[in-house]
């Protein structure tokens, strides 16, 4: 099996750098997705993911991530979590030494910490000063991927990997919604909508506004229409023209959502609605690394809206 790794957005180009060289070197998928989002989650100038995440109202840093590995089909995940870079790590922990899939706010860093993990400060100067800035004006709350003061820093990073052996693992890392009220929880650690494996099908991870997402399942949506035959872009497409049908931007509120997919066999595709991911400093980009692309190659996605045609099966 030809390993691959995909991710959303710009800075997914080196995290999956990162994910394929542990995955050339033979090791698990699920190892490559939690060093490639460790890639994200510790660069300070990401505004949404990890260290150097724009804060919630009160100008605390909190992480959400999952992890889910398809060969035993098993998930950790953290919310709300504060004090510690790599969310993903601590959840990939919840997953391998607790019976449970979600820890979260002062509990989940109890456990982080019990599990040698070291507290520190999340918030960055820069961070601290967007967040000043906006506590000044009192705006509403925004998503990192509609800020238009940044061309670099979006969204949340949604992961997805496939290994030589043939299992597949994804993950999703995020500091969520910016301003956001404390406590405030989106769809990157909730399994089937912020990620979804099955290892005899595919993995999906999705990226955007998560309130929206977690109302219709989309990642465990864009698996189920893998297993009626659709290739990994139809997927990608259905599922959002599905969430478009059940939650009209035009008559809900403006929001954008994105998803990647891959297939068991390797098949790959990426998709977002046209709200939220079309302006010019904020286009849909994903990444992908692979045998011919190791250091991570960038492409824009496909634009889905609901006067398109579905695919007949």
């Amino acid at each position: 099996m030809n390993p691959l790794i995909l991710a959303t957005w710009r800075f997914g180009q080196a995290a999956c750098a990162k994910g394929f060289s542990l995955l050339a070197e033979g090791l698990s998928a699920l190892d490559a997705i939690e060093a490639a989002a460790n890639v994200v989650e510790e660069d300070p100038n990401v505004n949404s993911v990890g260290y150097g995440g724009l804060p919630n109202a009160e100008g605390v840093v909190e992480l959400d991530a999952a992890i889910m590995d398809g060969a035993q089909h098993t998930a950790g995940a953290v919310a709300a979590l504060t004090g510690f870079r790599r969310p993903i790590s601590v959840a990939r922990c919840v997953m391998e030494r607790t019976p449970h899939v979600m820890l979260v706010g002062e509990n989940a860093k109890r456990f982080a910490l019990q599990a040698g993990f070291v507290e520190e400060e999340l918030l960055t100067e820069a961070a601290r000063q967007r967040w000043l800035a906006w506590r000044s004006n009192q705006t509403g709350a925004e998503v990192a991927h509609f800020d238009r003061l940044s061309k670099e820093g979006h969204d949340t990073i949604g992961l997805c990997a496939l290994d030589k052996n043939g299992n597949l693992a994804a993950g999703c890392t995020t500091s969520g919604l910016a301003w956001k009220l404390p406590g405030r929880v989106g769809d990157s650690p909730i399994v089937g909508s912020g990620l979804y494996v099955d290892n005899e099908l595919g993995a999906a991870a999705a990226t955007g506004d998560g309130d929206e997402i977690m109302k219709v399942c989309l990642s465990y949506r864009a698996v189920m229409l893998l297993e009626r035959g659709y290739t990994a872009q139809q997927a990608c497409e259905e599922a959002l023209r599905y969430l478009l049908r059940k939650r009209p931007p035009e008559t809900c509120r403006p929001y954008g959502a994105a998803l990647i997919a891959l297939r068991k066999d390797g098949d790959c595709g990426a998709a977002a609605t046209r709200t939220g991911f079309q302006a010019p400093d904020r286009l849909w980009i994903w990444a992908i690394a692979s045998t011919e692309h190791p250091e991570g190659l960038l492409q824009e996605g496909s634009y889905v809206t609901l006067t398109q045609s579905l695919p007949h099966l």
